[in-house]
């Protein structure tokens, strides 16, 4: 048995006596993952028993956006449908598995699950239609917690906490009636499988977050990197969801991620021994520290005097001088900062050097007697005519034009 494509326009009640059978099934919401589908039967329908586990030869079967019909016969799938449409039921023909793009390993899945079963054209007592909801099911719960995350600013293991939300969708339909639902007399919905597949995504998002780690990115840009974070925790989920239930993680969004009183108090202290890491940060924080005591100091009871003594033994004791540790690091952040490059020299400097001149005709400098960049002549000694261009004279006026000599 198969499916045969009928045009839309044949399911109008015009034309409803061409059908022996009708089925169909309403809009699938969220909640309701699969649906066994309705049957309206015609005058000319074989069921005369109304049997609904019946389907006459030459029926007619509608599939709406959103949703994937199977066939079931006998207990095993014998034909499954993910493109929408209006199908024509036909005993005669082979298994047809119209399947849309999105549903790459359906037919596989049919090889392996799915079975035909035909008793002389005829189904022997049972066959059942499916409709599987293949919209994207959203607004899941999930939480965070205390899972261990190696932060890339600090350079150590944070425990994080937190929540949000993900969506899925069953991405083959076969494998999710045949291993979830299988044979479900009206209904099957999400709540049924809600909390076992929370926990589920709980557990996988230690090596999720493990796998994000290896980005080496802080804890708080975790929310930028939410699509990374969803191909993970398909990644750990691969055998119980995709291989085993159909089904895939589409979206990931965190609403709120934060260490845990622990590690927030590891994080704060770490935060504070930067500061006497950094003398720059250091000298501020001193800074501070000594414009306070010299402000304490002026209201001291025994009199500013003796306050500002109290400061004196404490800096001579060893106290820190805030000028001397903003100077030290300035000097440390200047020798990590890279070296300004040379000035190319100019063509004057060159040709400091014995014997070089400069080409009157590019500027370049040479010490042959020819230029290297344009092939002129190197001029002769002397000077040259403003007028005709005559080089090397010595006198006063040319002696080819009779210019006289530039001041």
């Amino acid at each position: 048995m198969g499916f045969i494509r009928a045009g839309i326009g044949a399911l109008s009640g015009v034309l409803a006596d061409e059908w022996k059978e009708y089925i169909y099934c309403e809009a699938l919401d969220q909640n309701t993952l699969v649906k066994k589908g309705q049957q309206k039967a015609s005058k000319r329908s074989s069921n005369t028993k109304r049997d609904e586990n019946i389907i006459s030869d030459g029926s007619k079967v509608a599939v709406n956006e959103g949703q994937a019909m199977i066939v079931v016969e006998n207990g095993k799938v014998c034909d499954v449908v993910t493109e929408p449409g209006a199908y024509i039921y036909d005993t005669g023909t082979e298994p047809c598995i119209f399947n849309s793009g999105g549903f790459a390993g359906i037919k596989e899945t049919f090889k392996k699950i799915g079975r035909r079963f035909q008793y002389g054209g005829q189904p022997e007592n049972d066959q059942r239609v499916y409709y599987v909801n293949i919209k994207e099911i959203m607004n899941n719960k999930m939480g965070i917690g205390d899972v261990p995350f190696r932060d890339g600013e600090f350079n150590f293991t944070v425990q994080l906490q937190g929540f949000g939300t993900y969506s899925y969708k069953i991405v083959d339909p076969i494998l999710f009636y045949t291993n979830i639902c299988s044979n479900v007399q009206d209904e099957f919905r999400k709540e049924e499988i809600d909390e076992q597949l929370k926990n589920e995504v709980a557990q996988c998002m230690h090596p999720a977050l493990g796998e994000l780690a290896q980005k080496d990115i802080a804890y708080d840009k975790i929310p930028l990197y939410v699509n990374d974070l969803r191909d993970y925790m398909n990644k750990a989920l691969s055998s119980e969801w995709g291989e085993i239930r159909g089904l895939e993680i589409v979206s990931v969004a965190i609403a709120s991620i934060r260490p845990n009183e622990e590690s927030a108090k590891k994080i704060e202290q770490f935060q504070e021994s930067r500061v006497y890491s950094d003398p720059t940060m250091l000298g501020a924080r001193v800074g501070s520290a000594q414009a306070t005591a010299m402000e304490n100091a002026a209201s001291n009871e025994a009199g500013a005097m003796a306050g500002f003594v109290g400061m004196g033994f404490a800096q001579q004791a060893g106290g820190a001088n805030a000028a001397e540790l903003m100077n030290m690091g300035n000097q440390q952040a200047q020798a990590a900062a890279p070296a300004a490059p040379e000035a190319p020299a100019a063509p004057a400097a060159a040709a400091a050097v014995a014997g070089a001149w400069i080409c009157p005709a590019c500027g370049k400098p040479s010490t042959g007697n020819f230029c290297p960049e344009c092939g002129a002549k190197k001029p002769e000694a002397g000077w040259t005519c403003p007028q005709c261009g005559k080089q090397g004279l010595t006198g006063n006026f040319c002696t080819e034009c009779g210019a006289k000599k530039p001041e």
